[in-house]
C-alpha cells in the first residue's frame, strides 16, 4: 500500500531553519506531482505546496512563499521541504502526499515547533 514516512521536525528557534524529508513507497513516484501539508494546532489540515512530478513548476501558498523550498530526488522516491526563516505560526505537524491527495494514506507526520 501507499506510504509516506515523513522526518526531519524538530524544536528551532524563530528564524531558523529545518529539512524536511518525506520517503515514499507503494506508488510509482515519478508518475505523481507532490505535495507537502500541515496541521496546526486546533486547525484543519492545510496545503502548503507542490511540485511536478519532473521536478519543475513548484508552486507555494502565500504563508509559506519566498521563505520554504520544495524538491525531489525520484531516484530515492524522496520528496523534501527546506524551511527557513521560520516563525511561531509554523509550528505544526508536517506531512507529505501527493497532490491532489490520496486520503486513505497519510503519514504520521513529523512535529515542526518554532520557539519564539
Amino acid at each position: 500500500q501507499v506510504q509516506f514516512v515523513e522526518s526531519g521536525g524538530g524544536l528551532v528557534e524563530v528564524g531558523g531553519s529545518l529539512r524536511l524529508s518525506c520517503a515514499v513507497s507503494g506508488l510509482t513516484f515519478i508518475r505523481h506531482n507532490m505535495g507537502w501539508y500541515r496541521r496546526a494546532p486546533g486547525q484543519a489540515r492545510e496545503f502548503l505546496a507542490r511540485i511536478h512530478r519532473n521536478g519543475g513548476n513548484p508552486y507555494y501558498e502565500r504563508p509559506i512563499k519566498g521563505r520554504f523550498t520544495i524538491s525531489r530526488d525520484n531516484t530515492k522516491n524522496t520528496v523534501y521541504l527546506q524551511m527557513n526563516d521560520l516563525r511561531p505560526e509554523d509550528t505544526a505537524v508536517y506531512y507529505c502526499n501527493t497532490d491532489p491527495p490520496e486520503q486513505g494514506a497519510w503519514g504520521q507526520g513529523t512535529q515542526v515547533t518554532v520557539s519564539s
